[in-house]
């Protein structure tokens, strides 16, 4: 089973998202990730917003794509998450909006310009 929508981060919006399912096989298939597709010139970190909690995931450089493992304790049948972009040397922060993330899913950030 495949679902998917898109994330792209405006100048100052986290905006939709991108999942998908993996084919149950090893340990690694229930591993959920984000994986970050980064346009932008300015490096980024990224992290996770639930509720007033923020984890932090990690950084990516500019001009590149990096996957993050989301830590197993967040993510409880279907949770709800958002994620932040916190440029290093800017001063947006875009906050996409929340949305159902399930063990397994790999969600897909895009940064743009």
């Amino acid at each position: 089973m495949r679902r998917s929508t898109s994330i792209l981060i405006s100048a100052l919006l986290l905006c939709a998202c991108a999942t998908s399912s993996r084919q149950a096989g090893n340990q690694e298939d229930y591993k959920t990730s984000v994986r970050v597709e980064n346009r932008n010139f300015l490096d980024m970190k990224i992290y996770i917003l639930r509720g007033a909690e923020r984890i932090r995931l990690g950084t990516v450089t500019g001009n590149s794509t990096q996957v993050f493992t989301i830590p197993e304790g967040l993510i409880f049948g279907s949770s709800l998450l958002r994620f932040l972009a916190d440029p290093i040397g800017g001063t947006a922060t875009p906050i996409s909006q929340e949305i159902s993330v399930r063990q397994g899913e790999i969600v897909e950030l895009i940064i743009t310009n």
